[in-house]
C-alpha cells in the first residue's frame, strides 16, 4: 500500500490536510491501493505561492534548459513504466496493456514537448518605415492550475504539464480523487528528474475543496481542465470572474457511421474497439453507430457476437480487453441508465449489468452492453454514459445518418466507414466534431497531433503538439528602431 503525499515548494508533506483518502482496487475491493491526504484552501495556497516565487527564475532560463529535464524526466518514465502502469490498473481498473501504452504516450509527451526548447517561438514582420525590426516573441502566461481526470492519469496530466513548463510557466496539479496515487507516483518522477523546487506542485484532494480553491485563487493566471461539463462550465465562470485565460477539454457523446458500402467487419472490430476498451471509460469512446437501414440486421448480428466474445477479466491479466469501471458511483450510475434505456424503448441486445461468473463478483464489472432500436432523441443517443454501453441508430441513408450524427450538444470525435469518396468527402464537410476519422475508431489521436473538440466538449482550444503554444504563451509584439 502506498502512503501518497502532497509535494509543495520541493518538500514532500501531508500539509494541512486532517483527513486522508483510501483507494480500493476497483477489480477487487478487498485491496487498498493507498491513501493520500484531503488537501484544503490552505495547502493550495501554499502551492500557488511556491510557484509564484519560482517563476521568476524558471521563466529567465534558457528554453533548451528547461527542455533538457523534461527529456530527463522521459527517461526516468521508462525506467519505472512497468510499476507504474501496474499501480494505474490497480487504481483505476484500464487494463494492462492500455496501461503499459499510455506509459509509452507519456513518455513520448515529455520528450517532444523537450523539443519545443529548440524551436521558434516568434516571427518577423516587415516594417513601414524601412528601418524598424518589427517581431513577435512568445512569453509565459505565469502560474498554470492544472486540473486532470482519472481515466488518463498520466497521458493527461503530461500533455498539459509538459508544454506549460517548457514555455516557462510554473504550475499547481491537482489530480481527480480516483487518481491521486497514480499521480503522486508521477510526481516523484518529475522531482527526480531534477526540476527546482516549486516549478511543478502537487495537491491532492477532492474537487469541492482543493479544486475549487486552485480554481478561485487569484495567483493562479491560467486554468487548464479535462473533465466533466457541468464542473468545466463552473471553471470557466470563475476564469471569466477574474480575467484568468482558461482551457477545457470535457464530454463526448461520439457517432461512427456506418455505410452501406463499408467493410462490415471492419466496421464491427473497430467500433466495439472505440466502445468498449477502457470500460468505455474515454471522452472520445464510440457511444452511437449510427448504421444504413438496409445493413441494419447483418451489421447488428456481428457486432452481437463480437461483443459476446470480449474478455471481461481482471484488468492485470495480460489478455484483459474489458475491466472493471472506476468506482462505485460510476457503476450505479451506468446499470441505472442501462436501466432507463430498456424503459424508454431500447432492445438491450446483450450485458446490461454485472458478469455472472464469482470470479469477478468483488468488483465493479459491468458486461459489455449494446441496445437496438435506440431513439435519436434519447438519453442513450443524447447523454454520456462513461461506460462500456453502445446505442444503434438505424438511419436512411447518409444524410439522415449525418444529421443524428450532428444532433447533440458535444463534438469531440466521429468515423465514418465507407469504401466511397464522395460519401468521405460529404462526412469532412458535414461532421461537427474536433476530430474526424475514416475508416477508424473514433477513439485516439497521435501525441504530436493538435486534440480538442467543438460545442460543449471544449472551450474551442486545442491540446497537444505545436497547438499547446496557443495557450501556454501570451504574444508580445515588438518593435526596435534605431535612433540614427
Amino acid at each position: 500500500m502506498i502512503a501518497a503525499h502532497c509535494y509543495i515548494g520541493g518538500t514532500w508533506t501531508e500539509g494541512q490536510a486532517r483527513e486522508t483518502a483510501t483507494r480500493l482496487n476497483p477489480a477487487d475491493l478487498s485491496e487498498t491501493v493507498g491513501t493520500y491526504p484531503l488537501a484544503g484552501a490552505a495547502d493550495v495556497d501554499a502551492a500557488v505561492r511556491a510557484a509564484r516565487a519560482a517563476l521568476p527564475a524558471w521563466r529567465a532560463m534558457a528554453a533548451p534548459a528547461r527542455g533538457e529535464l523534461l527529456f530527463r524526466a522521459a527517461g526516468l518514465l521508462e525506467r519505472e513504466a512497468g510499476a507504474i502502469a501496474e499501480l494505474l490498473t490497480r487504481e483505476m481498473g484500464k487494463p494492462i496493456g492500455e496501461a503499459e501504452g499510455e506509459l509509452k504516450r507519456g513518455a513520448a509527451l515529455l520528450r517532444y514537448y523537450a523539443g519545443e526548447g529548440m524551436r521558434a517561438v516568434g516571427e518577423v514582420y516587415p516594417a513601414s518605415d524601412g528601418r524598424s525590426l518589427l517581431y513577435t516573441n512568445r512569453v509565459p502566461i505565469g502560474v498554470v492550475g492544472v486540473v486532470t481526470p482519472w481515466n488518463f492519469p498520466v497521458a493527461i496530466p503530461l500533455w498539459k504539464i509538459a508544454p506549460a513548463l517548457a514555455y516557462g510557466n510554473t504550475v499547481v496539479w491537482k489530480p481527480a480523487e480516483d487518481a491521486g496515487i497514480t499521480g503522486y507516483r508521477l510526481m516523484r518522477i518529475l522531482a527526480e528528474a531534477g526540476l527546482p523546487e516549486g516549478v511543478v506542485n502537487f495537491v491532492t484532494g477532492a474537487g469541492g475543496e482543493a479544486g475549487e480553491a486552485l480554481v478561485a485563487h487569484p495567483g493562479v493566471d491560467a486554468l487548464t481542465f479535462t473533465g466533466s461539463n457541468a464542473v468545466g462550465k463552473r471553471v470557466a465562470l470563475e476564469a471569466v470572474g477574474r480575467g484568468a485565460k482558461y482551457q477545457l477539454e470535457m464530454g463526448g457523446k461520439n457517432p461512427s457511421i456506418v455505410a452501406a458500402d463499408a467493410d462490415l467487419e471492419l466496421a464491427a472490430e473497430l467500433t466495439l474497439s472505440a466502445a468498449m476498451r477502457s470500460a468505455g471509460q474515454k471522452c472520445t469512446a464510440t457511444s452511437r453507430v449510427i448504421v444504413e437501414r438496409e445493413i441494419v440486421p447483418v451489421f447488428t448480428e456481428l457486432l452481437v457476437a463480437k461483443a459476446r466474445s470480449l474478455k471481461l477479466s481482471n484488468p492485470l491479466a495480460r489478455d484483459c480487453v474489458l475491466g472493471p469501471v472506476v468506482n462505485g458511483r460510476q457503476n450505479e450510475s451506468i446499470v441505472a441508465a442501462i436501466r432507463r434505456g430498456t424503459a424508454d424503448g431500447a432492445r438491450l441486445l446483450t450485458g446490461g449489468g454485472p458478469p455472472r461468473t464469482q470470479a469477478l463478483a468483488s468488483g465493479y464489472y459491468i458486461e459489455p452492453t449494446l441496445f437496438d432500436r435506440v431513439d435519436p432523441g434519447s438519453e442513450l443517443s443524447q447523454q454520456e454514459l462513461f461506460g462500456p454501453v453502445l446505442a444503434i441508430v438505424a438511419a436512411d441513408g447518409l444524410e439522415q445518418a449525418l444529421a443524428i450524427a450532428n444532433d447533440v450538444k458535444y463534438g469531440l470525435s466521429a468515423a465514418i466507414f465507407t469504401k466511397d469518396l464522395d460519401r468521405m468527402f460529404r462526412f469532412l464537410r458535414t461532421a461537427q466534431a474536433g476530430m474526424l476519422k475514416i475508416n477508424g475508431e473514433t477513439a485516439g489521436v497521435e501525441p504530436h497531433a493538435p486534440f480538442g473538440g467543438i460545442k460543449q466538449s471544449s472551450s474551442h482550444s486545442r491540446e497537444q503538439g505545436r497547438a499547446a503554444i496557443e495557450f501556454y504563451t501570451s504574444v508580445q509584439t515588438i518593435a526596435v528602431t534605431p535612433t540614427e
